[in-house]
């Protein structure tokens, strides 16, 4: 069942065991868990959104892409549709929003499962972020970002790099160019430090970086998957279903209803 809350697009369906919610990556949006939804549903409940700007959701009439505001998205959904406690799972951009949650609303986040997530952009050369956001701004924004994601798809089968190709072209410059800006200097670290309850993240080798959270976070556990690109999720649905599986039965008999 699909429906919009407060401009923000939700695909809710399924029942079951304690509720599974799903949050895309930058120019992403819910269709790219498909696999995931499909699959869960079959025994619990899973909500997949479209973050502000993206996919079916509107953008923000004042313009805020910060990482606290799509949190309050997250929150705002969660509220209406009447769910207290949820295991959070967040792609890339996504998983930067969903650590910033389950720092934010602990109580309510049984487990974490963050999906090569982005790193600390923070710790960047400030004239790396400053060339690579003024290239974006300018002229040149669809040659540079599809630029880069060709970089992030390399390994990935072409379905998936026909579908995020077109989910990005799909998504407004303001959209892409707002949040990168405030990932850049978002710190996810001291969110996830300070949310202590059961976390896993699943990387590509794309995420073997100084910055990468599992290098940063010293309670975040890690599995690799190989052969993809930066959609996992997509390029190997059944692995990345089965570690998820795995993560959901633990959570599952830890008696967390």
């Amino acid at each position: 069942m699909s429906k919009k809350i407060s401009n923000i697009f939700v695909d809710d369906g399924g029942a079951g065991s304690v509720p599974v919610v799903f949050i895309h990556s930058l120019a992403g949006n819910t269709k790219q868990w498909s696999a995931q939804l499909n699959h869960i549903r079959t025994t619990r409940r899973a909500i997949a959104l479209d973050l502000r700007g993206h996919g079916q959701s509107l953008p923000p009439a004042n313009g805020e892409y910060t990482i606290d505001s799509m949190v309050q998205d997250i929150q705002t959904v969660v509220e209406e549709l009447g769910i207290e406690r949820f295991i959070l799972v967040g792609h890339s951009m996504g998983g930067s929003v969903a650590g910033a949650y389950a720092g934010t609303y602990p109580k309510r986040v049984v487990g974490l499962l963050l999906v090569d997530p982005s790193g600390d952009s923070t710790q960047m050369p400030v004239e790396e972020v400053q060339g690579y956001l003024g290239a974006l701004e300018s002229e040149a924004y669809s040659n540079v970002i599809e630029g880069y994601w060709s970089q992030i798809l390399t390994g990935s089968a072409e379905t998936t790099e026909v579908k995020v190709m077109q989910d990005l072209r799909d998504t407004s410059k303001t959209t892409v160019v707002g949040v990168f800006k405030e990932l850049f200097k978002y710190n996810p670290v001291p969110a996830l430090e300070g949310y202590t309850g059961p976390k896993l993240s699943v990387i590509t080798s794309l995420n073997e970086t100084p910055y990468s959270l599992h290098r940063l976070v010293s309670n975040l556990p890690h599995k690799m998957i190989t052969g993809t690109g930066h959609w996992l999720q997509l390029d190997k649905p059944e692995e990345f279903n089965r570690i998820m599986d795995d993560l959901l039965a633990t959570l599952d008999s830890g008696n967390v209803h």
